[in-house]
């Protein structure tokens, strides 16, 4: 069963983003809501047409910084699925 959209706004979207180690500051992120030149937006936010202020789906905005880690580490020449097993010598959490 699929979770219920839940949309969050400008900072709300900078915290989620901050949860998974991507520290944005309310400028950055602003910039990446904001339509460019051509109209188009960085990501994914729209207007919400009941306050006009800028939304995006929580769940999208995590889902695309996730595929872009499975694009880089499909575009790398090393692979970590084909690393030989060894004990992990770092714990990659802060």
């Amino acid at each position: 069963m699929t979770k219920p959209p839940f949309y969050i706004g400008l900072e709300e979207a900078r915290q989620a983003l901050s949860e998974i180690g991507i520290n944005l500051t309310p400028k950055q992120i602003k910039r990446a809501a904001d339509p460019d030149a051509a109209g188009r937006r960085k990501l994914p936010f729209f207007v919400d047409p009941i306050d006009g202020r800028l939304k995006i789906e929580r769940g999208t905005l995590l889902e695309i910084y996730m595929r872009c880690q499975v694009e880089a580490e499909r575009a790398a020449h090393v692979h970590p699925t084909r690393l030989p097993h060894a004990p992990k010598l770092f714990d990659p959490s802060p």
